[in-house]
């Protein structure tokens, strides 16, 4: 203390390493109604860590935990066993083992084969034949294609009914998006696992999970903006609330044109590719799957690791095609697909979707009774940029107003490769802000990572039907 050496706090024994836990106790220790929802659509039959941090936004968790009680336990068109391999499948390509420790478990207590855990080289070929579109769907949704559809449901004995494979990819995405909440929330694996099944537990990724809550992997800790005091941040919050009111204003004076909004666009979406793979960064952080070391445990279910987000940039295809979002959209295409393929899923997943976007206690930080939908636009917007999705009355001049660097540099990290978050990122932007409002954050870039994906799988199948 005389020296004030900065000591890293100890992991905590909570259910994030990000959030301290009496923070989120305090919301669980209120709500009753958590407990119900748990007994009512939980998996596993307990309160698991992703749910107690979400139950600090209770109206969310319950559409979200129907949709996903949907997707593994109700009717559908695949078997349970399936699920819950698709749901590891999806999960390895971001090394989530604290995903793929509950799904392994689930797997074998709904009859799922052991021998199937051993890789994927002990699974059918029809599962097999997922690797493909579990990648592109992961990292580069925009690469999908009706020819990959079809391929997948050509006449054969190993081929997908359209039905199975809506069920599939909607599965493949929730697990993705889901991936990017663990590791955006600093989700801590849970205390008393079940390793009766004889599966070892796998560690986080290559890091200790100390590590990954105290940045050891991150030799450089200078930061662009986080050695600011108190005073800075406050000020921070403050010039971000005088932006907000701006454009509040500028919007009832001006309209920008069509080719002005097109340019502004393209801009935040070329930047969005240079937001931590060029030096001028935040984060020196490792560029490619290649030089991380992919524990075993994880990589039996991997087919190409090396494949991931950035790579689109680096090889020279830095012109990632424009999906205009009027040409496919979720609420006029996307929906009524999902829904007449495989019921009632879309209802849920609109539901889940509309609730994170429209979720709102008119609050940001110690202030009150302020409309926020600016700022969740920019979040939810932004993400979709850099998956190449563009809304045609949306002024992209917006998220670079609203969206500090370092926020940007944690939305891309969280939504594009997740398991490189760390604790100095998520302290990194917003420090005045509540840990809710972060978490907040967190399942919008989830929901909108989700949607994007489906946006672009629904996309081809509707070609594929056309």
């Amino acid at each position: 203390q005389e020296k004030r050496v900065q000591v890293s706090p100890p992991l905590t024994r909570g259910p994030s390493a990000f959030i301290p836990e009496n923070e989120v106790m305090q919301a669980n220790g209120l709500d009753e109604r958590t407990n119900l929802l748990v007994e009512e659509y939980s998996t596993s039959g307990r309160l698991d860590n992703i749910t107690q941090v979400m139950s600090i936004h209770t109206q969310y968790l319950e559409s979200f935990l129907r949709s996903q009680f949907y997707m593994l336990r109700m009717d559908g068109p695949l078997p349970l066993p399936y699920r819950h391999y698709i749901a590891i499948m999806a999960a390895a390509r971001h090394q989530c083992s604290y995903l793929i420790n509950m799904h392994v478990d689930e797997f074998l207590k709904t009859g799922g084969i052991a021998e199937w855990l051993n890789g994927l080289e002990y699974i059918p070929q029809r599962l097999k034949n997922l690797n493909e579109i579990n990648k592109l769907l992961a990292h580069r949704p925009w690469l999908i294609t009706k020819e990959h559809i079809q391929k997948l449901v050509k006449t054969g004995e190993n081929n997908w009914s359209l039905p199975e494979l809506v069920h599939a990819v909607v599965l493949l995405a929730h697990y993705h998006a889901l991936a990017s909440f663990v590791f955006g929330s600093g989700i801590n694996p849970e205390r008393d696992p079940d390793t009766s099944n004889g599966v070892r537990l796998i560690a986080v990724n290559n890091f200790c999970v100390c590590d990954l809550a105290n940045d050891n992997n991150i030799e450089n800790a200078s930061l662009t903006s986080s050695n600011f005091g108190i005073a800075d941040s406050l000020s921070e919050l403050e010039a971000l609330m005088e932006r907000m009111k701006r454009l509040q204003e500028d919007k009832e004076d001006e309209e920008a044109s069509q080719e002005e909004m097109a340019t502004r666009f393209e801009k935040e979406k070329k930047e969005s590719l240079l937001v931590i793979s060029g030096g001028t960064y935040a984060f020196p952080v490792p560029l490619s799957f290649d030089d991380e070391i992919v524990s075993t445990d994880v990589s039996r279910y991997i087919e190409d690791p090396g494949f991931g987000y950035k790579d689109f940039a680096r090889r020279g295809e830095d012109h990632l095609p424009t999906f205009r979002a009027q040409d496919y959209t979720w609420e006029n295409h996307g929906f009524s697909l999902v829904n007449r393929l495989y019921s009632d899923i879309g209802h849920l997943l609109d539901e889940k979707f509309r609730m994170v976007y429209n979720l709102t206690y008119n609050t940001m930080a110690t202030h009150e009774d302020v409309d926020t939908t600016t700022l969740r636009r920019a979040l939810f917007n932004y993400v979709h940029c850099m998956y190449g999705i563009r809304y045609d009355d949306y002024d992209y001049g917006e998220v670079n107003q609203l969206l500090e660097r370092s926020l940007k540099v944690y939305i891309k990290t969280v939504t594009c490769y997740p398991e490189r978050t760390t604790k100095r990122m998520y302290d990194s932007y917003w420090r005045q802000f509540k840990h809710s409002e972060k978490v907040h954050v967190n399942l919008l870039l989830m929901e909108a990572r989700m949607q994007a994906e489906l946006l672009y799988a629904l996309r081809a199948i509707t070609r594929h039907l056309t």
